[in-house]
């Protein structure tokens, strides 16, 4: 499965397209599109969609995993960010790209194994499951691959290696009670 993450920002929007079994994962691209701070808010909107849509036609992935906005220091910075992700989303749709998308909280946990982690925790396990030589840079596009690897992980543990056996707890039900 072909996976695209996206760290979205205002000024700068990380990505990370990866290629995954769901356990393994193997670099595909990585950077950032980066918006000059002196272009109207408007015309910032229009560069981050224009890139991503020439992105996704490069790389055509499965889907298009978002980073989710769930605070922010101020409204200001979120209603931007909200209209950053609503471009981002529309690339995709108009790609005909599945959508998926991941709070940080959800991603930590995925990638580094505990929700709170910092940037430079997520930066080091993401260079690891990689097998990079060095960490990716900025730290937007670690944050995007990381994005892409939450999803590959989440993704995998739908289905089974083994017929009726979930590969996580989280899809495990409880069978009717009585008999063996």
């Amino acid at each position: 499965m072909r996976i695209f993450g996206v760290d979205p920002g205002s000024h700068r929007t990380g990505y990370g397209c990866i290629e995954s079994d769901g356990s393994r994962h193997r670099l595909v691209d990585y950077g950032a599109l980066t918006v000059p701070t002196r272009v109207a808010f408007p015309e910032k909107l229009h560069i981050i969609h224009h890139g991503l849509t020439e992105l996704l036609v490069r790389h055509e992935p499965d889907t298009v995993a978002i980073e989710d906005l769930f605070h922010a220091k101020n409204a200001r910075s979120a209603l931007k960010l909200g209209h950053v992700r609503g471009v981002l989303m529309l690339a995709a749709y108009q790609a005909g790209v599945n959508i998926a998308q991941y709070t940080p909280t959800e991603i930590k946990s995925a990638v580094v194994g505990y929700g709170r982690a910092e940037k430079a925790q997520v930066q080091q396990m993401v260079t690891l499951l990689l097998a990079m030589e060095t960490a990716p840079s900025p730290l937007d596009a670690s944050d995007a691959l990381a994005v892409a690897i939450c999803h590959s992980h989440s993704a995998g543990t739908t289905t089974s290696s083994v017929a009726g056996v979930p590969r996580s707890w989280r899809q495990y039900r409880p069978g009717p009670r009585g008999g063996l």
